[in-house]
């Protein structure tokens, strides 16, 4: 700049240089910021076409592993699912991370009047704005105190991380998982060792721009999926040893969980990826033929069976190592066993009934089929399983219950069918004398009667204890007594004549055996006076 007396236009000239070059850093602010941004989208997009990769690939092959070969796919599956929810929560969490650090920097994705994708540059003060990743991440500003949200999100890195190692940590087929989680899920640096002496949390968080920050948790993110994609890959690899190409080993059982009675049935054992290796022997089983087992099943009787054994295989070193297996499969009757049962069956349609709020017993069979494995499902009621084709059915509202019965039949069938049964509340209650609701006796008896309250011909174990009545005698206005016992108004009941007429109503009564019912009004009781 020139220095002494300027003229007008010179001092313009000064003032056009200092907003041009204010301008070019200005620019140079925005690519980076805009590269930044591509860069966070485009992992964001890379993770979520891993979430998918993850669950409709992976995920759901191991789980389909599992309901096959159980024995040895039930507990990877099993430990893969609490995995996969305490990534979840990591995953979950930082996304609301990124959330609030947007909303608080006032960052736009989506224009509110076309809802399109907002440019960098209108955005450009959000997005290098550090004050609200500050404020977050860090007490009262302070770099060296890190804030209960950041220990929040380490408290839930370590969660996962800590039940990988746990887990995982002395499978040597699993090591690369745990490896992976050592390196990548930790606020720590490897061997203590900084690269400029500052903390995870400082040099990711603090006084960088929201855009920055927003980067990095979306690396966190990435980071729990991948390490959820190593673990249901290593889960699902079979390897294999040099000399006959494996290193890990698990035992495969094949064969038919229902077998009907008498009919040929066999099971076939090997060792994971089929090999046919002379190293493997297998013992359980009746023969060995080109490194699969072969065991006749026992299907001489209905009900459940079971086998097992040992895979045995001797690797390069000469080192034996064994792999047990068992498999459990049901016996039930063939067709030709269910043409022979024997009886008749007849069902009274309008006896079709249950009563509300009572546990109603019902039975359930498919005949030559295992009772066990039925189910019963009533929308609307309660089901409760009391044995092996029996169950408790509680309804609630309406009139109508329908039961829906499944099972299997003898040839491997599905079969449901739909049982509709009529609602009924409790029958209102009796009130009684000697078992009756209407009596004749002299008046020397009645001071030694009780009343009592019954549901006669109730199939149900229902019992009543009554509380109090009222006494109406002829010519008097009734009495409230307290208790069962008619003893209490003995002198009353003195000046009674033969041919009177006594009354017992509001009959207020508890019952045992009817739930949280509430009792319909008991009926009186009346004594002819002789």
């Amino acid at each position: 700049m020139a220095k002494g007396k300027q003229t007008p236009r010179q001092k313009m000239i000064n003032l056009m240089y200092l907003v041009f070059i204010a301008m070019m850093a200005l620019n140079i602010d925005v690519e980076i910021i805009r590269s930044y941004y591509d860069s966070t989208r485009a992992l964001n997009d890379t993770r979520f076409l891993t979430e998918q990769k993850n669950e409709d690939i992976f995920e759901k092959t191991l789980e389909a592993k599992a309901q096959q070969v159980p024995d040895t796919y039930a507990g990877p599956w099993e430990q893969y699912k609490v995995l996969k929810t305490k990534l979840d929560v990591l995953v979950n969490a930082a996304e609301e991370v990124k959330v609030k650090l947007k909303k608080d920097s006032e960052f736009i994705d989506k224009d509110p009047k076309t809802g399109k994708d907002m440019n960098v540059s209108e955005n450009f003060s959000a997005l290098n704005n550090n004050e609200a990743t500050i404020a977050y991440f860090f007490k009262d500003g302070d770099e060296n105190k890190p804030s209960a949200n950041a220990l929040e999100l380490k408290k839930k890195m370590d969660d996962v991380r800590s039940y990988i190692v746990s887990t995982f940590g002395n499978n040597p087929q699993l090591s690369k998982l745990v490896e992976r989680a050592n390196k990548s899920l930790t606020t720590d640096y490897l061997e203590g060792k900084s690269p400029n002496g500052k903390t995870w949390f400082q040099n990711k968080f603090y006084n960088q721009p929201l855009i920055a920050a927003m980067s990095n948790l979306e690396i966190i993110q990435n980071d729990a999926r991948n390490v959820q994609s190593d673990a249901l890959a290593l889960m699902l690899q079979e390897k294999v040893d040099a000399s006959i190409k494996f290193n890990q080993y698990e035992a495969i059982v094949s064969a038919p969980s229902d077998i009907q009675s008498g009919k040929k049935a066999e099971a076939i054992i090997m060792l994971g990826s089929y090999s046919n290796s002379n190293k493997i022997s297998i013992s359980g089983v009746s023969r060995q033929e080109n490194g699969k087992g072969y065991l006749p099943l026992n299907t001489g009787g209905l009900g459940e069976r079971k086998i097992g054994g040992v895979i045995t295989l001797t690797d390069a070193s000469g080192k034996a190592q064994q792999f047990p297996f068992t498999h459990t499969y049901n016996v039930i009757a063939g067709p030709q066993q269910v043409k022979l049962e024997q009886g008749l069956l007849l069902s009274a349609d309008k006896m079709n009934v249950m009563y509300r709020g009572l546990e109603n017993p019902v039975t359930g069979s498919i005949l030559g089929a295992d009772n066990a494995r039925l189910s019963l499902s009533a929308p609307g009621a309660v089901v409760k399983s009391t044995g092996k084709g029996k169950w408790d059915v509680i309804p609630s509202t309406g009139n109508v219950v329908k039961l829906t019965l499944s099972g299997t039949d003898p040839t491997g069938k599905t079969v449901s069918q739909v049982f509709e049964y009529r609602i009924k509340g409790i029958p209102r209650p009796q009130g009684q004398i000697r078992g009756k609701a209407v009596n004749f006796m002299p008046v020397g008896s009645i001071p030694n009667q009780v009343v009592t309250a019954a549901l006669p011909d109730f199939d149900f174990p229902v019992s009543f204890t009554v509380n109090s009545f009222i006494l109406k005698l002829p010519g008097r206005a009734g009495t409230m007594i307290q208790g069962s016992s008619l003893s209490a108004a003995e002198g009353v009941l003195r000046n009674l004549r033969p041919g009177d007429v006594v009354q017992i109503y509001d009959i207020q009564a508890t019952a045992t055996g009817l739930g949280s019912q509430r009792l319909k009004e008991i009926s009186p009781v009346i004594i002819n006076v002789q």
